[in-house]
């Protein structure tokens, strides 16, 4: 009988679950744990050194009491610092990271102004530097970290009350105008953390004019579904699981709103 393949999917907190909705309606054949770093959130307060420190062993320990046989970094914090030293620590694991889009971002930018929103941690890290280095192709590239955004977005999904204002004033900086018309202004921006397309709506109606948003996450689910090649199984595995590093279990109105993005009537929150 074919293995079902066991996918586990890691971030900081629940940002990571757009990636996870991807990866499930690409993968619906597979069965997956999603962890949520809780106790150590936002990475963005944590040294590079603390972070190295605290991750790799902790993925290592995920993937031995869950069996995975492929590993997401949903959090591009935890991706543009860790990747190598988990590549090379669980080399029988593949690894599939969520770096900033870009390439992409640059390559269908119209008006070769774009934006790279991320946490501070994101934006100030040179492996993010390096793609623009390499892959600008010509673009003026803004790069914007954000304080709060991660945290208001997980607020809102906890179904807590987030002002307009709040989000409008972590996204303001991503729209730069260098001239009268629209042909200088930014017209793509580089969601470059999994957290902000929970807030996709919120930012598209705030923003101060259209701009196309790069969310990675339909790219992280087509690599993942070419590294696991052909179905396992025509069945689909129930429930999927759920954790958080801290221990807690998530309040009924939080499961609820989880749910979604598992692509299952069955959650275990265990």
């Amino acid at each position: 009988m074919p293995k079902t393949f066991d996918i586990l999917v890691f971030d900081s907190g629940l940002g990571g679950l757009t990636v996870l909705r991807e990866i499930v309606k690409a993968r619906p054949d597979a069965a997956y744990t999603y962890v949520a770093d809780d106790a150590f959130f936002p990475y963005g307060q944590h040294s590079e050194e603390t972070l190295v420190a605290r991750v790799v062993p902790l993925i290592g320990e995920l993937m031995s009491v869950h069996a995975s046989d492929l590993v997401v970094i949903a959090c591009n914090t935890a991706s543009t610092l860790v990747l190598p030293q988990l590549r090379a620590a669980y080399p029988h694991v593949p690894f599939v990271g969520t770096v900033p889009a870009i390439k992409p971002a640059c390559a269908s930018s119209k008006t070769k102004r774009v934006s790279v929103l991320g946490t501070k941690g994101t934006v100030k890290r040179e492996y993010t530097k390096k793609l623009i280095a390499d892959f600008a192709q010509g673009c003026e590239v803004t790069l914007v970290g954000a304080e709060n955004l991660a945290a208001l977005a997980e607020a809102a999904l906890r179904g807590e009350v987030v002002g307009d204002d709040a989000i409008a004033r972590e996204i303001a900086s991503c729209f730069v105008n260098g001239g009268n018309n629209g042909d200088a202004r930014t017209d793509t921006v580089v969601l470059a953390c999994t957290h902000y397309p929970l807030l996709i709506d919120r930012i598209t109606r705030l923003a101060p004019w259209r701009v196309e948003w790069i969310d990675p996450a339909p790219a992280i689910a087509r690599r993942v579904e070419n590294l696991l090649g052909e179905y396992a199984s025509e069945d689909i595995p129930s429930p999927a699981k759920f954790f958080f590093t801290s221990g807690q279990i998530p309040s009924l109105a939080l499961a609820k709103a989880l749910m979604p993005f598992f692509g299952t009537s069955a959650l275990d929150c265990a």
